[in-house]
C-alpha cells in the first residue's frame, strides 16, 4: 500500500487540518490541489474508508481518519526509535554531510555541485534528504540536517545563516507553434519580446507554490492577464521538455539548459528585473561549521555561480 504508508502522509494530512481545505493546504505544501486530492482519494479506496469529512464547513477528520492518524504517528515514532538506538552503531569519524533539498530542485542542481565536492572530500560521505522545503527548513534550524539548499532566499527563517549565489537569468523557450517564434534562431536578443506578449501565449508552468510560479503569478497580477495554460508540472525538466516539444512556452533558469543541435524552438533572456532564481544554502545559527563543512558551502557557491548558458545554445 504505497500511499497509505508513504513518509509523506501525515504532512499532507497535517497540512489540511491546519488550513481547513485542499487548496491552501496544496499551496503550503508546494503541490498541486489535483494531486494532494487524489493522493487522499487513492489513500481512502486503499483503507477502504473515507478519512477525510468533506460534509464540515471545515475539514476534518472521520473516526476512521482519527485511527489512521493515530497509526502514521505511531509508525513516525517508531522510525525516530530506531534511528536513536542504531546511532551508536553507525556513528563514524567522518559523519555524513546531510542535504535537505526540494526533489525537482536536486534533479538539476547536485549533479552540478557533489562532483566536484566529492573528488576533492572522497572520504566525507554524504546523505541526500529529499523533501519539502518547509520540512528541510524546520529540520535544519533543528540542526536535523547540514544544509538546506533552496530557491529565492526572501522568505527564510531568520535562524538560518544563507548563502546566495547571486542572482540566475531565465529564459523563456519558445516553440515552433508560437507567433513570437523566429526561424533558424536558437538565442534571441533581450529586451526585443515585451514581457506581456510572452505571457499571453500559451503557457507551460510548474505548478502553483514553486518558486517561478510565484514570480510569474505576480506578473500575470501586475499586467491584468488571465494565462492559458496548457498544462503544469511539479517537475521543471518536464516543463523545459513541453515546451520545447511545441507545448507553450515556458520559463527556466539558465542552468537548466542543455546542450542541443536542432533549433526547433528559441531562447529568450527575461529581464532580471522581472523573473530571476537565486539558489542558497542555508543552515543553523547556532551551528559550528567544521572545516569540511565550510568547503562544501564554498563549494556549493561557486559552482552555482558560475552556471552559464552553454555555448552551443547561443547561436
Amino acid at each position: 500500500m504505497p500511499h497509505m504508508k508513504s513518509p509523506y502522509t501525515l504532512q499532507y494530512i497535517d497540512a489540511l487540518l491546519k488550513h481547513g481545505n485542499f487548496t491552501k493546504a496544496a499551496k503550503d505544501l508546494y503541490i498541486s490541489q489535483p494531486y494532494l486530492t487524489q493522493t487522499i482519494k487513492k489513500i481512502e479506496k486503499e483503507l477502504g474508508t473515507e478519512i477525510i469529512n468533506r460534509k464540515s464547513p471545515q475539514i476534518q477528520l472521520t473516526d476512521a481518519g482519527k485511527i489512521y492518524y493515530q497509526y502514521l504517528e505511531t509508525i513516525e515514532e517508531e522510525g525516530d526509535f530506531l534511528i536513536r538506538k542504531l546511532a551508536k552503531y553507525t556513528k563514524t569519524d567522518n559523519p555524513a554531510i546531510r542535504i535537505g533539498i526540494l526533489p525537482s530542485l536536486a534533479t538539476y542542481i547536485l549533479p552540478l555541485v557533489l562532483p566536484t565536492f566529492m573528488r576533492n572530500y572522497p572520504e566525507t560521505p554524504l546523505s541526500i534528504n529529499e523533501d519539502l522545503p518547509k520540512i528541510n527548513e524546520i529540520k535544519a534550524i533543528n540542526q536535523e540536517l547540514d544544509f538546506y539548499i533552496g530557491q529565492n532566499p526572501e522568505s527564510v527563517s531568520p535562524s538560518l545563516i544563507t548563502h546566495d549565489c547571486g542572482h540566475q537569468t531565465y529564459y523563456a523557450i519558445i516553440p515552433k507553434s508560437s507567433d513570437l517564434y523566429q526561424a533558424d534562431r536558437r538565442l534571441l536578443a533581450k529586451g526585443t519580446i515585451p514581457i506581456d506578449k510572452l505571457l499571453q501565449q500559451k503557457l507551460v508552468l510548474t505548478t502553483s507554490g514553486s518558486a517561478i510560479r510565484r514570480q510569474v503569478d505576480r506578473l500575470l497580477q501586475r499586467y491584468k492577464i488571465t494565462p492559458h495554460i496548457a498544462l503544469e508540472s511539479s517537475n521543471i525538466y518536464t516543463v523545459a521538455e513541453l515546451a520545447k516539444n511545441d507545448v507553450g512556452v515556458a520559463f527556466v533558469p539558465e542552468g537548466l539548459l542543455t546542450k542541443s543541435k536542432a533549433i526547433e524552438y528559441n531562447l529568450y533572456p527575461i529581464s532580471t528585473d522581472l523573473i530571476s532564481i537565486e539558489y542558497f544554502i542555508a543552515y543553523s545559527a547556532a551551528k559550528t561549521l567544521t572545516p569540511t563543512l565550510h568547503a562544501f558551502v564554498e563549494t556549493f557557491v561557486h559552482e552555482i555561480r558560475a552556471l552559464t548558458l552553454p555555448d552551443d545554445l547561443r547561436g
